[in-house]
């Protein structure tokens, strides 16, 4: 009986080191997210003999996971910001993030935009840093009064976009990513697949459902100037609404913000959790599944991938 033998490659500012650290190595964990979160790669090194040296900050590391039988999915590339040495037995560990996610993007500005729209905005912060702005249609032609960029940084500014219109905000592959949650799309705007997964595809799974998140409809207000007192908007039924503290400039933003909140309220209502038996490198979040063989409640709904976790062990 012949069974599935993993492949996995580690290449350090150019230079392949899979077979150098394969014999020491103790366990690779990827980590992809959604939007928001840079994506994390952490490799435990065993340094029994102390002939390992200790890598520098700041460099990159390329990375492909798969198997033998069907080959390697690349990952991406990550970019070295934590270093672990610790001991008896002696153990390197190498933490690092989403290339993309430059020191850049993490400095404060500011400055302010003025009738403008989504797309102008999100063009503009992709240039400055030289990405590919990959921004669905509906979303890009999106008008915007005012915008304010107050000591803050251009990845919390994407962040907050993408909560305000509900949208996977990322920045992956050389891409600004910003495209509606659920959109099912690749960093290119290439469609993802729909995976199906059999209770024999995995080892272990837990689901959970709560009402204590079962809301409505959500309510947002805004402050009328011409009138100098609060207003509220409504999106849903107010049967059980979610009241949202913040109050916003307008009633537009103020709209904007209660779909958001409404749309990923319906999201976090139903969880499900998966270990899979034999890993899937070539699954990403936002990947919708179809699972079979659990309950009639599980198998009915279409799932959303918010995160997943690949993990190599040492072979």
């Amino acid at each position: 009986m012949s069974y599935p033998i993993p492949q996995w490659r580690v290449v350090l500012d150019g230079t392949d080191l899979t077979e150098r650290i394969a014999p020491r190595l103790l366990d690779l964990t990827l980590t992809e997210c959604r939007g928001g979160e840079a994506d994390q790669l952490d490799l435990r090194i065993h340094d029994h003999d102390g002939k390992m040296a200790l890598p520098k900050r700041g460099v990159r590391l390329a990375v492909a996971l798969g198997w033998k039988a069907t080959g390697l999915v690349d990952k991406g590339t990550f970019i070295v910001d934590e270093v672990e040495y610790s001991g008896a037995p002696d153990i390197i560990t190498v933490r690092a993030r989403s290339a993309d996610l430059t020191a850049d993007m993490r400095t404060r500005r500011e400055r302010s935009w003025h009738n403008t729209t989504l797309g102008t905005v999100l063009n503009t912060l992709a240039g400055e840093h030289g990405l590919t702005p990959r921004v669905a249609d509906a979303l890009a032609r999106t008008k915007l009064p005012h915008l304010d960029q107050a000591n803050e940084s251009d990845m919390n500014l994407l962040t907050r976009l993408g909560q305000r219109f509900d949208a996977v905000a990322t920045v992956k592959a050389g891409a600004l990513v910003f495209a509606p949650i659920g959109a099912g799309t690749t960093a290119t705007g290439k469609p993802l697949p729909t995976v199906t997964l059999t209770r024999r595809d995995g080892d272990r799974h837990s689901y959970s459902v709560a009402d204590r998140d079962a809301y409505t409809g959500v309510r947002a207000y805004w402050v009328d100037k011409g009138k100098a007192r609060r207003q509220s908007v409504l999106v849903g039924t107010d049967d059980n609404a979610k009241r949202l503290r913040e109050s916003y400039a307008d009633e537009a933003t103020a709209r904007q913000h209660a779909h958001a909140e409404l749309e990923r309220v319906k999201r976090g209502v139903a969880k499900f959790d998966y270990t899979l038996a034999i890993g899937r490198p070539d699954m990403f979040p936002e990947q919708r599944v179809r699972l079979n063989g659990f309950k009639p409640d599980i198998d009915k709904q279409l799932w959303l991938i918010a995160e997943t976790n690949h993990v190599c062990t040492g072979v």
